[in-house]
């Protein structure tokens, strides 16, 4: 399954909600969306500096990904951004790709 890298930071609202219910829950809850469209939370970390939290991600597909950060996004928590992860072997490929490409001014 492809690998998620998903960083992000509570509202207000959010924190609010972290400081009632606790780490675990919000965990909880994460791993739930995550698996409710078939993929698996790897790592779940909270953090110090501009992000609060950092999931690793296991799932099927970038729509299912994309339904998840959606859904987080809409409940207006929490605001996240998502990066897809590449592995050594799928740069090997992408090395291997031809393309035809103009650079600017050429």
């Amino acid at each position: 399954m492809p690998k998620y890298l998903f960083q992000g930071s509570y509202t207000l609202e959010g924190v609010k909600g972290l400081l009632k219910d606790g780490g675990s829950r919000r965990r909880a809850a994460a791993q739930h969306a995550v698996e409710s469209v078939g993929g698996k939370v790897e790592a779940f970390y909270f953090t110090f500096g501009k992000d609060d939290v950092v999931l690793l991600l296991d799932a099927p597909d970038n729509v299912s990904v994309a339904a998840v950060s959606l859904a987080v996004a809409a409940a207006g928590g929490f605001a996240g951004r998502t990066t897809v992860l590449l592995t050594p072997e799928e740069i090997d490929q992408a090395t291997k790709k031809a393309v035809s490409y103009r650079a600017p001014g050429q």
